[in-house]
């Protein structure tokens, strides 16, 4: 009797848990094409997600050379030799470099990546000057004023072309797919 009881109390919570509403279910909105859905993901930047995970970057590592703030940022450096370029720490430091014209003033540029994503707050970028007399005495300051705003505008600008030609060629990719099995269909 208390088995049944249970039973009917379980199967009548089950019924009232589903009111009708499901998320994402509004049919206008919804393609009913499975293609023509598809699409539509990619080209809100959707995915599937195993075991219902929303949580972004767990468990994901991406390849530098998938990162475009990471290869947007090593373009722009590629000028100056590098001294320290840390994937997964997320950092880029370069050596100090002159190009000549002022023999005893050199830059170093430091950049720190806090996001994947390209936004203006995703990367700090540090200048330092270092100014040595005869004597070999040197002084170091950080000027991380103007030049350093133009160097994460410039890269920020290259990363989002680069997502923007990645994006392009993903979506150029699984169109010719799909039309190839819409021809073998």
């Amino acid at each position: 009797m208390k088995t049944r009881i249970i039973y009917l109390l379980s199967i009548f919570l089950i019924i009232n848990a589903c009111n009708g509403k499901v998320p994402g279910a509004d049919a206008r909105k919804i393609p009913p094409n499975a293609k023509d859905r598809v699409l539509k993901n990619i080209e809100e930047g959707r995915g599937f997600t195993l075991m219902g995970s929303n949580k972004k970057n767990i468990g994901e590592f991406d390849f530098a050379s998938s990162n475009e703030l990471w290869r947007a940022s090593l373009d722009t450096l590629d000028f100056m030799p590098l001294a320290l370029a840390n994937y997964s720490g997320g950092i880029i430091v370069t050596d100090w470099y002159s190009d000549g014209s002022s023999g005893n003033e050199s830059v170093k540029i430091s950049i720190r990546f806090l996001s994947n994503e390209i936004r203006s707050d995703a990367l700090v970028v540090k200048v330092f000057y270092k100014n040595c007399s005869m004597q070999d005495n040197c002084k170091v300051s950080d000027r991380s004023g103007e030049l350093s705003s133009e160097l994460a505008k410039k890269i920020l600008t290259k990363a989002a072309v680069y997502e923007k030609d990645t994006f392009s060629k993903k979506k150029k990719k699984y169109k010719n797919e799909a039309l190839r099995t819409d021809e073998q269909d």
